[in-house]
């Protein structure tokens, strides 16, 4: 029998989860499922859908967009629902997918299902809306993109993670073999893409001259054009941080991808954050799903979205809960 909280006041992180398989991945990391709160009334004008639950220490409301919808709008809509109908919370992560800005050979060596997660890197706060200029004297047109940064106690969390991380293993393997136990009929067997590790055989970054061949897999796409990269020793996702862009539409090229990566030294694309950050400053944190060109398609979106969770798991260790109230 599910848990129920007394009153919503109880919980005091939002997490934002945009698409069915993220809000899978966060509900199935959870230690405990709850029911609506009591005391819970839904704001009229709030179309959000929530899914509640306890995390460590940590009550957690977990909102995603309508199916179907996704996009720096429906950002902007579903961080103003949540302050409508719960506006207490002042903490909030946007985790799931987005495209990697992976360039070998200038030590960003980004794979699938990685992570990547916004920080801030002087006058940057973590997340630049790459489309948005303004027009200045004579005509020029210059780029408009400071956003907000994380809220403080977010990153001293970040802080705290990276720290332990540097003197022993993360457990996002350990997160994740615990979920798909937990889940295993539905997140390791059911679809023809599930929630586990596809195989680096499966991971291809081709040369950006290299047009796709097929709709669907890269299968035709000649291998001579692919970048050369070092094996890993471990399958095990790594963590990349700094810079993400993003904006209202979704890149699929190569050549544009890598002209923002050479401006601005991006990590990530994505077409959300930007429309969460001076509205509901958050960290974001986004498993690499693609790369951002014509070779993309779905096979790693699931256990992408899985590591981007895992991630964010560990991280709420590191999140005093005296200080999200």
């Amino acid at each position: 029998m599910a848990t129920q909280l007394g009153s919503p006041e109880l919980y005091t992180i939002a997490w934002i989860a945009g698409l069915p398989i993220e809000r899978a991945a966060a509900t199935a990391l959870l230690h405990e499922i709850h029911n609506e709160p009591g005391g819970f009334s839904q704001h009229e004008a709030d179309s959000n859908s929530y899914s509640w639950g306890r995390l460590g220490q940590h009550n957690i409301v977990i909102a995603s967009f309508p199916a179907g919808v996704y996009g720096i709008t429906a950002a902007t809509s579903t961080a103003s629902d949540l302050i409508h109908s719960l506006p207490h919370i002042r903490v909030a992560l946007l985790i799931g997918i987005g495209g990697g800005i992976s360039n070998p050979d200038e030590d960003q060596d980004i794979r699938l299902g990685e992570i990547v997660v916004s920080q801030p890197d002087g006058p940057t706060g973590g997340v630049v809306q790459y489309d948005l200029v303004k027009a200045k004297v004579g005509g020029v047109l210059e780029q408009k993109s400071s956003l907000n940064k994380p809220p403080p106690v977010l990153l001293h969390a970040l802080a705290g993670l990276q720290a332990q991380h540097e003197m022993i293993p993360s457990k996002i393997p350990e997160l994740l073999e615990a979920m798909w136990n937990k889940n295993n009929r539905y997140m390791t067997k059911k679809k023809k893409t599930n929630y586990t590790y596809p195989g680096a055989k499966n991971d291809r970054l081709f040369n950006l001259k290299h047009e796709h061949v097929d709709r669907r897999t890269c299968a035709k796409c000649d291998p001579a054009w692919e970048v050369e990269r070092e094996e890993r020793d471990s399958t095990d996702p790594k963590f990349h941080y700094g810079i993400i862009a993003s904006g209202n539409t979704l890149i699929k090229g190569s050549a544009f991808r890598d002209g923002l990566s050479k401006k601005h030294q991006f990590l990530c694309v994505e077409i959300e954050a930007a429309g969460l950050m001076d509205r509901f400053p958050c960290l974001v944190i986004r498993g690499i799903c693609d790369y951002a060109d014509l070779h993309k398609n779905n096979g790693w979106q699931r256990y992408a979205a899985a590591t981007a969770a895992a991630f964010a798991a560990e991280l709420f260790v590191y999140v005093p809960t005296n200080k999200v109230r």
